[in-house]
C-alpha cells in the first residue's frame, strides 16, 4: 500500500467494531459496573486494573497507564502500525480498505523503506537458494548436517549461505537492476578501494535472516564454518534495522508466546534453532546485543513471563543481570534457567532430552533471587562484605514493581545479612515513578477530604518532586469537565487553554477539545485524532474512563476547586524553582542575586498563605 487511509473509512470501521469483542479475543473480561475488567495484557498483575468501556469504545489500565481506542489496542498487542491495525480490523468486519495518495515527501519515505525491505528479501532468497540447491552451498549444508540440522530447519528459518566469492551478492543485485547505493545503506555490500568494485559483507558464512515481528527480513547474522574469528558478524544498523528493537525468531515464536504467556530468551542463533527443533517454539534470541527497554516493550506484547537462558559463565551472568534491569521495570516476570556448567540448550537437549530440559524450565528461579544470592556470595561473609552486598541489593530493589515482592526480598535480605529490616527499609532508594491509581474525587467535591496536617518537626520547605506524568489530578479533572460540558469548553476557549493547563500532554488534548467547542456531536472523536501521540491517547483514555458523575450535581464548585488547585500547584512549582536558584546563588556567593530571589520567594509565600491565586 502506498497511501493514507481516508478518515471516513477509519470512522466506518470504528463504528462497526466493538472494542469489547476485540479485547475479549485476547483475554477474558468480566462486567464491572459501566466497564468490563480483566488482567492487563501489557504488564504482570494479579488484581484486574484493565478496564474496557463499551459506550466510549476505549480501554485503560490503571496499573501501567496503557490506554486508547480499539486501534491502539491492536497496535500494542500485535506490534502493528496504525494503517496495519485499520486494515486488520477492516478485514474483521468485512470492510475493504482503500488508501489515498500520500504527500510527495511521505511517498518518498515509504518508497525508500519498501525498497530496502525488497532488497533484504531478494538477498535472503538468493542466499537461501544457494544453501538449499547450489553446489556453492555444499559447505553450508554439510555444516548444518554435522550439527544435526536438515532441510526442515533450513526452510523454516530461511537459512542461507554466503559463498566465498567477494562479489556474489553484489553481482546478483546488479543483475536484478538494483542501485548498489541501496544495498550499501543496508551494509550488505561495501564500496571497494582504489577503483575496485563493491564487495559483499558476508563471505563463506552460514546466514541467519533477522526479521521484524511481521516476518519481513531487515538484517542478517553470519557464522563462520570453522574456528576463524570473528565467529559471528551482523548487519550494521540501517533505516530498517535497529538491533535494540529486534529479536531473532520473534515472528516464528510470537504465536506460541501468546499461547504459553512465556518466552525463552537465549543468546545465540543456534540456541534458538535447537529449542525450536525440540518443540520449544516460544524461544527468541538477542542479535549480538544486551536486552533493552525496547526489547522489554516488544516482549510484553506477547508474553508476561521471560525465561532467561544465557551462558553459564561470568559473561552470561552479567548479561542476565543487565537483562533484569531492562525487563523488571516493565512489569514482566523474569526467571533464570540453570543448565550444567559448559552446557548450552543444543548440547543439553542432545544429552538429556526435551523432557529433562522442560523440567529445568519449570525449575527456573526468579531473577532477583539469583541476583541477591550472587551478590551476597561475591561480597563474602565479613561485616564489610555484607554491608556492600546489602547496598547493592537495595539499589536494585527499586526494579521490582510490586510492594509485596519487594517486602519479601527485604525480609530475606535481613535474614541473610543479620541487618535490621526496619533499617534496610529506610535505606531503599526512592522509586522515581509509582503505578497509576484510579482517580480520586476532584478538588471542590464534597468527597474530597483535605490532606492531613504536616507533623511537627517535618520539613518546612516544599518537597522537590519530579513533574507528574499526565499532569496533576486537578488538571485531569479540569480536562474531563472540558470534554463533557460545552459551557466549560466555552470558558476555556475564551481565556485560552494555557491559562488552565501547564502539563504538555494535557494541554495538547485541551487544545483539540477547544477546537470542537461548537460541535457537540464530534467531541468524542478527539481520542482518534492522528495529531495526538499514543501516550496522549493513553492519558486521555484514563481521563475519559473516570466517573463524571462526581461533578454532575455541582459543576461550578468542582470547576472552581480544580482551577484553584491548578493555580496553587503552579505557585508551588515556582517556589521549587526559586529554591533551586537560591541554592545556586548561595553556592556561587552572589549575594545580590540571592537577595532578589529571596524577595520573590517571600512574595510567592505570601500569595500561598493568603490563598490569593
Amino acid at each position: 500500500m502506498s497511501g493514507r487511509i481516508p478518515e471516513e473509512k477509519i470512522q466506518e470501521i470504528r463504528d462497526r467494531v466493538d472494542i469489547v469483542d476485540v479485547v475479549s479475543s485476547y483475554l477474558p473480561l468480566k462486567r464491572s459496573g459501566a466497564n468490563h475488567q480483566g488482567l492487563c495484557p501489557f504488564h504482570a498483575e494479579k488484581t484486574p486494573s484493565f478496564n474496557v468501556n463499551a459506550p466510549r469504545q476505549i480501554f485503560h489500565c490503571f496499573g501501567c497507564g496503557e490506554g486508547g481506542n480499539v486501534f491502539s489496542f491492536l497496535m500494542r498487542m500485535e506490534g502493528l502500525s496504525f494503517p496495519e491495525a485499520v486494515r486488520r480490523l477492516g478485514e474483521r468486519v468485512g470492510i475493504e480498505v482503500e488508501e489515498e495518495r500520500l504527500s510527495p515527501a511521505e511517498e518518498k519515505r515509504r518508497e525508500e523503506r519498501e525498497r530496502l525491505l525488497r532488497i533484504s528479501e531478494v538477498a535472503c532468497e538468493f542466499y537461501h537458494q544457494l544453501l538449499l540447491e547450489a553446489p556453492e552451498g555444499a559447505p553450508g549444508r554439510r555444516y548444518l548436517r554435522d550439527r544435526g540440522y536438515g532441510g526442515e530447519a533450513a526452510r523454516s528459518h530461511r537459512l542461507g549461505f554466503a559463498p566465498a566469492r567477494w562479489e556474489a551478492l553484489a553481482e546478483h543485485l546488479a543483475q536484478k537492476g538494483f542501485d548498489p547505493e541501496w544495498a550499501r545503506q543496508l551494509g550488505l555490500i561495501r564500496p571497494g578501494k582504489e577503483g575496485r568494485g563493491d564487495y559483499d559483507l558476508f563471505r563463506n558464512r552460514l546466514l541467519f535472516p533477522i526479521s521484524d515481528p511481521s516476518g519481513r527480513v531487515v538484517a542478517f547474522g553470519g557464522r563462520v564454518l570453522d574456528d576463524s574469528l570473528p565467529k559471528y558478524i551482523n548487519s550494521p544498523e540501517s533505516p530498517i534495522y535497529h538491533k535494540s528493537r529486534v529479536l531473532y525468531g520473534l515472528s516464528l515464536a510470537r504465536e506460541e508466546m501468546r499461547k504459553t504467556d512465556e518466552v525463552i530468551v537465549v543468546e545465540g542463533y543456534f540456541d534458538q534453532l535447537a529449542l525450536h527443533r525440540a518443540g520449544f517454539c516460544n524461544a527468541v534470541a538477542t542479535c549480538g546485543t544486551a536486552l533493552t527497554e525496547e526489547h522489554a516493550e516488544l516482549l510484553k506484547r506477547y508474553a508476561k513471563r521471560v525465561l532467561l537462558l544465557f551462558d553459564q559463565d561470568s559473561a552470561g551472568q552479567k548479561a542476565t543481570f543487565r537483562a533484569m534491569e531492562a525487563l523488571l521495570p516493565g512489569g514482566l516476570s523474569v526467571a533464570v534457567v540453570g543448565l550444567d556448567p559448559g552446557e548450552d540448550p543444543d548440547s543439553f537437549i542432545g544429552k538429556h532430552g526435551a523432557e529433562t530440559f522442560r523440567e529445568r524450565l519449570e525449575a527456573a528461579r526468579p531473577v532477583f533471587e539469583v541476583f541477591m544470592e550472587n551478590i551476597l556470595a561475591a561480597q563474602g561473609e565479613n561485616i564489610e562484605g555484607k554491608a556492600r552486598a546489602a547496598e547493592q541489593v537495595l539499589e536494585q530493589l527499586r526494579l521490582l514493581p510490586g510492594d509485596i515482592e519487594r517486602s519479601l526480598y527485604l525480609k530475606a535480605l535481613a535474614a541473610r545479612t543479620g541487618l535490621d529490616e526496619a533499617l534496610l527499609r529506610q535505606k531503599i532508594p526512592r522509586r522515581q515513578q509509582q503505578p497509576a491509581r484510579p482517580p480520586e474525587p476532584p478538588p471542590g467535591h464534597p468527597a474530597a477530604q483535605p490532606a492531613p496536617p504536616r507533623q511537627q518537626g517535618g520539613p518546612a520547605r516544599p518537597r522537590e518532586a519530579p513533574p507528574q506524568a499526565g499532569g496533576s489530578k486537578a488538571e485531569q479533572w479540569l480536562l474531563l469537565m472540558l470534554l463533557r460540558d460545552p459551557e466549560v469548553r466555552g470558558r476555556v476557549a475564551a481565556e485560552g487553554p494555557e491559562a488552565f493547563f501547564s502539563n504538555g500532554d494535557v494541554l495538547a488534548i485541551a487544545r483539540e477539545a477547544v477546537a470542537y467547542a461548537g460541535d457537540e456531536e464530534r467531541i468524542g472523536e478527539i481520542l482518534h485524532r492522528e495529531s495526538l501521540s499514543e501516550e496522549q491517547k493513553a492519558l486521555l483514555s484514563g481521563i475519559l474512563i473516570k466517573d463524571d458523575a462526581a461533578f454532575a450535581e455541582d459543576l461550578e464548585r468542582v470547576f472552581d476547586g480544580c482551577r484553584r488547585a491548578v493555580a496553587k500547584e503552579r505557585l508551588q512549582q515556582q517556589v521549587r524553582e526559586l529554591d533551586a536558584r537560591l541554592r545556586t546563588a548561595e553556592q556561587a556567593g552572589n549575594g545580590q542575586l540571592h537577595a532578589a530571589l529571596l524577595g520573590e520567594r517571600m512574595e510567592l509565600n505570601r500569595k500561598l498563605k493568603s490563598g490569593n491565586y
